[in-house]
């Protein structure tokens, strides 16, 4: 049995650690040195508790679907990431990252984000306590989740065009991260994944872990044990899938399906099934797998799906599967638009594009009837009708 959590240096294996400029050194390395005492303080649990519960509105549900069961032949469980407050699991971190930020005296926050989803998360719990919010948002993402930016202005976020690269999430990472180097005394940054430099992928997993810590329970109580047969996720930097495995990384009973973004295909040059094309590199703080070519330059990626269209992995599902402890599936664009579609006509449940790739795997991996499936459905699809709509 293998050990996947971090090491004491900020590594999964060969995946991890901290490559940053100099002047991010103090505040990296004191959030490396904080961060896990101060999310064991009894204050900060207790507050962190009563705002998940108050406020997001965990735990959320844990629900069987019959229907969606009864077409694949196994006892399949959606975890209902989709019913917290703003629309996604991103609000657990984020009411995380924020209260630590203010423990460390922080006034300023800035965040990047592709779907929007984790912007709009951020710009809530800013506009809870009262703090001052930037978000960093590739252009071409600002204009197909415009739903998402109108949420963040009128909660009074400054949201950012980006247009250098792609225009997507890694542009808004970059330019995320020169705000930061600009602004470090005052600034925290609050990375919406298990990406970036040591400690934020094992930061966010742990806050994230929630998730799993309720699947445990939840388990428990329907089926009379507290652990599925396959648990699968949507993987781009990896935030809900490292909450959905957490608490699960050494039951080896647990398999862990992980479904990545293959676009128009992973034989094509518009995908961004990072883990099946990359290669061992250095992007946006951390060691991990990137789609480059072979003079080291970053491939642009390619996803129908704005939170999935990133060229790297977080560096803990980069390890996993590098370790054979998960198995990953790339699921295209179309793969995914009629998973989405499949879930609303059987359950009356309309997913976001990132958690139809998960559901996408359903097609590709056979069950036994007995088995117990639990799929984390990470989002809904308000921010995705105008793609459905042009789908349809």
């Amino acid at each position: 049995m293998g050990n996947y959590n971090v090491n004491e240096n900020g590594y999964y294996g060969n995946f991890g650690g901290a490559y940053i400029p100099e002047i991010l050194y103090g505040n990296v390395e004191r959030l490396r040195n904080s961060y896990l005492e101060l999310m064991k303080e009894s204050s900060f649990r207790e507050e962190f508790s009563s705002l998940l519960h108050d406020y997001a509105g965990r735990p959320t549900a844990l629900y069987f679907a019959r229907r969606l069961s009864g077409k694949y032949g196994a006892k399949i469980y959606l975890k209902r990431e989709d019913l917290n407050h703003t629309g996604a699991h991103k609000i657990t971190n984020a009411l995380g990252q924020v209260l630590l930020a203010r423990r460390m005296g922080k006034t300023r926050i800035i965040a990047e984000t592709g779907a929007g989803q984790h912007g709009v998360a951020t710009a809530t719990v800013c506009a809870l306590f009262g703090m001052k919010c930037l978000v960093y948002m590739g252009k071409l993402d600002v204009e197909r989740q415009h739903l998402n930016v109108q949420k963040m202005k009128m909660l009074g976020a400054e949201v950012i065009p980006v247009t250098g690269g792609n225009m997507t999430l890694k542009d808004a990472t970059n330019d995320a991260i020169r705000d930061w180097c600009c602004n470090p005394s005052d600034t925290f940054y609050v990375i919406g994944s298990t990406i970036g430099p040591h400690p934020y992928p094992d930061m966010v997993a742990r806050l994230q872990s929630v998730i799993s810590a309720e699947i445990k329970r939840q388990l428990e109580e329907k089926e009379g044990r507290d652990y599925p047969d396959y648990l699968l996720a949507c993987v781009g930097g990896g935030s809900n899938a490292a909450g959905a495995f957490y608490h699960y990384l050494d039951n080896e009973k647990v398999q862990f399906l992980v479904a990545e973004a293959a676009g128009k295909g992973v034989d094509t040059d518009m995908s961004a099934a990072t883990i099946q094309l990359g290669r061992e590199g250095i992007i946006h703080g951390c060691r991990t797998l990137i789609m480059q070519n072979e003079d080291g330059q970053i491939e642009e990626p390619y996803s129908i799906s704005a939170g999935l269209d990133y060229p790297g992995v977080g560096p803990i599902h980069a390890f996993m599967a590098r370790e054979g402890r998960s198995q990953v599936f790339a699921v295209t664009d179309e793969e995914a638009l009629e998973a989405a579609f499949e879930l609303t006509a059987l359950e009356g449940i309309i997913p976001a594009l990132e958690s139809s790739h998960a559901l996408g795997i359903l097609r590709k991996q056979q069950f036994k009837k007995e088995d117990i499936v639990v799929i984390n459905l990470s989002g809904r699809g308000d921010k995705d009708m105008s793609t459905y709509v042009q789908y349809i």
